[in-house]
This record gives structure tokens, C-alpha cells and sequence, in this order.
């Protein structure tokens, strides 16, 4: 899981570094992030099913976080979502961390506060998904998400009086 995490921050970074952010290789970082998530839950539910049952409101909070907004992504666009928010970037950074903490039986409190932020990040993600018109990644914020809507409004008032 810590190999996983830190070759998916590697591979972002080195993106950013080398001048090599595109539209498709953020969409793949999406789907492996999507795969990489999906599959630290169901290890987790083979590995440690007593402690998933014990803590599966938090559980489920954080399954559906990082499902919800893409399955409302492929309704909406047809396409999951890739934003690479800061809440989201946040929220993983804490649940990994809540992971080892809960999964080596140390503290099970930072596993709860994790699906809070988990909650906040898929809240942010599918408002931003209902905000916008068309398909965008690396929308970094809701705030900014507002932003290019409030643009496109302009842009569509602008369209209109100079017919």
C-alpha cells in the first residue's frame, strides 16, 4: 500500500517536473487511483474483516467517498473524473496514514477523523462535477470549479449580444 501510494505522488510529481501533464495521462492517473483505493478496501475487508466490521460506518464512509463522485462522473460525462483536488490529495494523505495506525491496532481514532476528510473530498468532487459543463481535469478546487462557470456564463451572455 506505502509502495503504491508513493509511486502514484512519484509519478505526479515527476509529471509536474518534466513539464508532462496532459489531459490523458491525469485521466490514467484517475483510473489508477480509482484501482489502487478499490483494491486497498477489499484487501483490507480479506485481511482484517474484524476490524472493517467493527469500524465499517468509517469504512463504508470512506468507500463511498472515492466511489460516489466517479460514478457520478460516468453518469454526467461519461468519463470518471479527474480533478486532483487538494481536499482529495489531503483526505488520501490521512487515510493512509489512519491505515497503518488502524491496521496495526495503535489508535482506530485517526481512521474516523480520515473518513471525515474523505467525506469533505467526495462533497467537493461531485459539486464540482454538477458545476461544470463539460469535461475538465486538474480543476484543483470547487472554488475554481465556480470560476470557469462563472466564465462560460459570460461567455455565453457575450455570444448572445454580439448576435
Amino acid at each position: 500500500m506505502l509502495f503504491a501510494v508513493f509511486t502514484d505522488v512519484l509519478d505526479g510529481f515527476l509529471a509536474r517536473i518534466l513539464h508532462q501533464i496532459t489531459p490523458l495521462g491525469s485521466r490514467l492517473d484517475s483510473w489508477g487511483d480509482f484501482i489502487i483505493y478499490a483494491t486497498m478496501a477489499i484487501c483490507a475487508w480479506v485481511l482484517w474483516p474484524d476490524i472493517i466490521l467493527r469500524e465499517k460506518l468509517y469504512f463504508i464512509i470512506i468507500v463511498l467517498s472515492f466511489t460516489l463522485p466517479v460514478f457520478i462522473s460516468l453518469i454526467k460525462f461519461h468519463s470518471i473524473s479527474s480533478y486532483h483536488t487538494w481536499s482529495v490529495k489531503l483526505a488520501v494523505a490521512i487515510t493512509v496514514i489512519s491505515y497503518v495506525l488502524l491496521f496495526t491496532d495503535l489508535m482506530t481514532w485517526p481512521f474516523r477523523i480520515a473518513a471525515l476528510f474523505c467525506l469533505y473530498a467526495a462533497i467537493e468532487e461531485i459539486a464540482i462535477t454538477l458545476l461544470i459543463q463539460q469535461k475538465m481535469v486538474d480543476i484543483r478546487t470547487v472554488w475554481q470549479a465556480l470560476r470557469y462557470k462563472k466564465d462560460q456564463s459570460l461567455n455565453n451572455i457575450a455570444e448572445k449580444t454580439e448576435k
